[in-house]
């Protein structure tokens, strides 16, 4: 009985890690659609700033009518001022949406020269060592959780696969200078993911935290926007009229929705490596399925698909990590409460 009973917490931990797993790969494949969307609007508007301004614009629009509208959302915009109000949660702490904004920028900006595929793995270089930093430091509401071999395993061999799928694409000096610009957005999406999950936990609502992250971002690429203006002046391109080039701001809300929902069962690497696995799925299927000038999917794309996979599953499958949360940390205390 005591056996039983012992194995049951195990058992139900094991089973969000396998579904945030899944959840976060969903995710990744509508990062990969949105990367496709924002790149061809910045195209069209000729410029990646205002591509970003209207994709998180959107997005915000959505979640100010949406989180008021539901009890939980008002429940957790009341819990997150109290939250602040005591210091269980720190300012700084709610400013993930600048990373946001950073990657949907990049988006607008390189992926109509680097193709989503490249776009991909400079993101993926980024994020892969960036989580394991995360984690370490406890910046994520699971508290600091060891560099063990499997878990580097795990992410050396995730940025070995995606380099593996797009390695014919990195010959190109100029390509490797702009893929910069997406390898710091992935830098900065382990660090978003880890406090946005914090927010979550202080609030009690993954629909406020995101609220929060799009606030952050808008407000962050509208001052960059300004300055674009006032040193390049107005964007040359016009607004396109098909429908599906404005809906990366919704897609963004789903994805950091379920990233700030679940980061808690997965920490911030397995939940990065599982979003890159559905990246790299997204990416080849948009790239096979909607070809563009820039995608050439081969051989050794599919191979590196399919070794991303085998990355994130052998960090999937590993003991979870006995860890303690920061001293004097709230959400690590609802970290394990289910909501």
């Amino acid at each position: 009985m005591t056996t039983a009973g012992a194995a049951t917490p195990q058992a139900l931990a094991a089973t969000r890690r396998i579904t945030g797993v899944a959840l976060a790969s969903v995710g990744g494949v509508a990062v990969a659609v949105q990367s496709r969307i924002n790149g061809e609007l910045g195209v069209r508007l000729a410029d990646g700033f205002a591509a970003a301004v209207v994709s998180f614009g959107i997005g915000l629009t959505v979640l100010l009518v949406l989180v008021p509208a539901t009890p939980g959302g008002r429940r957790g915009l009341v819990a997150l001022r109290a939250a602040l109000g005591a210091g269980a949660l720190r300012p700084w702490q709610c400013l993930g949406g600048v990373c946001g904004a950073f990657l949907v920028a990049t988006q607008g900006l390189t992926i109509g020269s680097l193709g989503v595929a490249v776009f991909t793995v400079a993101v993926v270089a980024g994020q892969s060592g960036s989580s394991l930093a995360v984690d370490r430091a406890g910046i994520g509401p699971t508290g600091r959780q060891a560099v063990t071999r499997q878990r580097l395993a795990g992410a050396v061999l995730t940025v070995l696969a995606v380099g593996l799928a797009v390695g014919d694409r990195l010959g190109d000096p100029g390509t490797l200078g702009l893929a910069l610009l997406p390898l710091l957005a992935g830098v900065g999406i382990a660090w978003q993911q880890a406090v946005n999950g914090r927010v979550r936990a202080a609030a009690d609502s993954a629909l406020t935290a995101t609220l929060v992250n799009f606030t952050v971002g808008t407000v962050a690429l509208l001052v960059a926007f300004a300055i674009d203006i006032a040193v390049r002046g107005w964007p040359t391109g016009h607004p396109p009229t098909e429908p599906w080039l404005y809906l990366g701001g919704p897609i963004g809300i789903v994805f950091i929705a379920i990233a700030a929902a679940i980061v808690r069962f997965t920490g911030v690497l397995l939940l990065g490596l599982a979003t890159i696995a559905g990246q790299i799925v997204g990416a080849v299927l948009l790239d096979l399925v909607l070809p563009t000038a820039a995608s050439h999917p081969g051989v050794n794309t599919l191979l590196g698909a399919a070794l991303t996979m085998v990355a994130v599953l052998i960090t999937a499958v590993a003991p979870p990590v006995r860890r303690r949360p920061p001293a004097g940390s709230p959400g690590d205390h609802q970290a394990g409460v289910s909501g």
